[in-house]
């Protein structure tokens, strides 16, 4: 089965052209017409591995007298920006024609209909600032010289140069964001160490990070990395996603500073929970700078509370906390 991330789709009703006519299964032309503008529209479009979303687009023709190809190219570019895909550039059309008698000749910029029934021949040309992206051309003589071909593709270029220059003064450069309804999908990169952690013992972990965020989350191994895709309605639940996950695959480093939750109590000092699943000791000497007989009367389980991390035990891999280095140094006696 042949699968495509990015569909564009090319609809052109009679009453566009002012005629009566049925309206039923796309048509030969309309196939051609949309199958065109993919191909000018395609080359500008994210990687699959960088925008993991489908993309439909839907070219409604409302009224022609001109290329509504060449339209639905420069609209197809407008919209993506305006939806926030991160396109490479701005991708614009022009249909060039031609009206030739004998040796003599003349390249016509942005036909019109009649020109285009009338002429000899309908050259369209897709593409950026830097380059042609896509072209057809149907002509109504034997062929054409070099000179006829090389007029009508500098005369393209400065056509589609000043689309370009137009369309930028409505949107030159995509959306920062999606709009507020817009479902998110974003993949983490983790180490393949990682991925027991995140799954959880029967999957316990990743359900409960699903129910409590309202997201679906795919982990997969690829590569020797661990690749999560996270799913999410809206760009809130996502971000908590996001960050519960980020939480349980950070590696804990010496001179950070963390919040962390006291969970657990001892005559020596507290247990606090700097990370998901990652406890370090707070010896009672690095609860304060003045020295504290017992941990309860500064500290009670649940307590949120900043901690430094000063060291790592090379052969335990224990976390060492201190409170007190954050705290003001009282002044000598």
């Amino acid at each position: 089965m042949h699968k495509q991330h990015f569909m564009l789709h090319y609809n052109f009703p009679p009453y566009s052209v002012g005629e009566v006519g049925r309206v039923g299964a796309t048509g030969r032309r309309e196939i051609g017409h949309g199958k065109l503008a993919w191909r000018a529209v395609h080359p500008m479009l994210p990687k699959k591995e960088d925008f993991p979303y489908t993309l439909r687009l839907v070219s409604e023709i409302t009224e022609s007298n001109g290329s509504s190809s060449m339209a639905t190219v420069c609209g197809s570019s407008l919209a993506l920006m305006a939806a926030g895909v991160p396109i490479k550039k701005h991708i614009g059309g022009i249909a060039m024609g031609l009206i030739k008698e004998g040796e003599d000749f003349v390249v016509l910029s942005d036909i019109l209909g009649d020109e285009d029934h009338l002429g000899d021949m309908d050259f369209k040309v897709t593409g950026t600032v830097d380059g042609i992206t896509a072209c057809q051309m149907d002509i109504k003589v034997d062929g054409l010289s070099y000179q006829v071909l090389e007029e009508a593709l500098e005369q393209a270029r400065k056509g589609r140069l000043h689309i370009l220059e137009e369309m930028a003064k409505t949107m030159s450069e995509p959306r920062e964001d999606y709009k507020e309804h817009v479902p998110r999908i974003e993949k983490i990169i983790i180490s393949k160490e990682f991925i027991g952690a995140v799954i959880g013992p029967g999957g316990k972990i990743i359900q409960e990070l699903q129910e409590s965020t309202n997201t679906t989350i795919v982990i997969e191994e690829v590569d020797n990395m661990g690749v999560i895709d996270i799913v999410s309605n809206n760009k809130e639940d996502l971000e908590a996603a996001k960050a519960r996950i980020n939480a349980i695959v950070a590696v804990p480093e010496v001179g950070e500073v963390y919040k962390g939750k006291v969970k657990n109590l001892a005559a020596f000092g507290a247990f606090i929970e700097i990370l998901p699943g990652k406890d370090g000791l707070l010896h009672i000497s690095e609860i304060d700078w003045k020295r504290i007989n017992d941990v309860e009367t500064v500290l009670k389980v649940g307590d949120e509370v900043e901690v430094k991390l000063i060291g790592i035990d090379s052969k335990t891999g224990k976390l060492k906390l201190s409170r007190k280095v954050l705290l003001p140094r009282p002044p000598k006696k």
